[in-house]
């Protein structure tokens, strides 16, 4: 502690001398003004600085944060401890009861707040690359890696890496690796699956766990509802279990890839894609989506029931049936009386 301290005392020594070269009564004012607490908007405000910035525009970013100091004397005090020539780029905290020497000091030292990153359950692995390509406070290492060439570098196994980064939120340096951070949400995603894995229902149709993580991003896909999960996994399994196609339209979304235009067409379930689960038996070929832990383990502890379909109501819950013939009363009730209705609703509205 007496060496930290020591070292901030050099620091000041060139601003000390400056304010001598003032004169007595002038030093001993300046050097109150830097010692007294700033004036504040807030209890607490943020400031974003600038790879490179300057201290004058460093003064700027703090008035315009809420901060009220006294430009010309920041850009004293920066300029002679030395705060910007090693800048650390990132978000600083100000908070109620700091001077400008505690300020200027902070800046020095690089006390910057650790930065946070979400990934989304159920976005897609080409979504998670353009959020981490657009992340400014990422180093960008992986830009001109190819899928394969990334997961190469993150020592994944695996060919295809949909699926295999875990949606969480992520606390980073300013400056990282994007490189350190995909390999992160590889490993956390690695070890919930293998969890999951080991405390798995009995008798479950996947042959290991890549199949029931790729089971995982159907339901991640088909359910936002918590309470459904399972229920929608019992589905699938069940289908699975009696060699029925799974019939998921998010997986058929997921091959039709760029063709998608943001509505399924009754075309589109005709698509001989991979990931046609209408056309196709089993599961399809890999994840279609980043699923979260809910997702993992309702499809590893899926429910226990005799259903074999469902709709959406919609509003955001599903109906669930176990027969064809309750299930299509169940479409002609949701779906088909609800495409009825809009049909009408547009004839009306061109009548008139």
């Amino acid at each position: 502690m007496r060496i930290a301290g020591s070292m901030r005392a050099v620091h000041w020594i060139g601003l000390a001398a400056a304010l001598a070269a003032a004169g007595g009564a002038g030093a001993a004012y300046f050097w109150h003004s830097f010692e007294r607490p700033l004036p504040m908007s807030a209890a607490r405000v943020e400031v974003r600085i600038a790879n490179g910035a300057s201290a004058r525009s460093i003064a700027h970013a703090v008035r315009a944060a809420g901060v009220e100091l006294n430009e010309l004397e920041f850009i004293a005090a920066a300029r002679a401890t030395g705060a910007t020539r090693s800048l650390r780029a990132g978000r600083y905290a100000i908070d109620n009861g700091m001077s400008m020497r505690s300020l200027v000091d902070m800046i020095r030292r690089g006390d910057v707040l650790r930065e946070r990153l979400t990934i989304l359950e159920g976005a897609t692995f080409r979504e998670l690359r353009t959020q981490f390509d657009s992340t400014p406070e990422l180093q960008h290492q992986t830009a001109r890696l190819s899928d394969a060439e990334l997961l190469r570098a993150i020592g994944a196994a695996e060919g295809n890496p949909e699926g295999l980064f875990a949606p969480d939120t992520y606390l980073f340096d300013p400056g990282s690796s994007d490189l350190e951070l995909y390999r992160r949400a590889y490993r956390m995603q690695a070890e919930r699956i293998e969890q999951a894995w080991d405390t798995r229902a009995p008798d479950l149709p996947y042959r290991n766990a890549y199949e029931a993580l790729i089971m995982a991003s159907l339901v991640e896909k088909e359910t936002g509802q918590p309470d459904e999960r399972r229920r929608v996994a019992g589905v699938f399994v069940n289908r699975q279990r009696r060699g029925m196609p799974l019939q998921t339209d998010p997986s058929v979304i997921y091959g039709l890839g760029d063709r998608f235009d943001g509505r399924l067409h009754r075309r589109d379930l005709g698509a001989d894609t991979p990931y046609n689960t209408y056309l196709r038996a089993g599961l399809p070929p890999t994840p279609i989506a980043l699923p979260g832990r809910a997702a993992i383990e309702a499809a590893l502890n899926p429910e226990a029931t005799r259903d074999l379909y469902f709709v959406a109501r919609g509003d955001g819950t599903s109906e669930f049936s176990s027969t064809l013939a309750e299930h299509e009363r169940a479409v002609d009730r949701f779906q088909r009386s609800s495409a009825s209705a809009a049909a009408s609703a547009q004839h009306r509205s061109s009548a008139n």
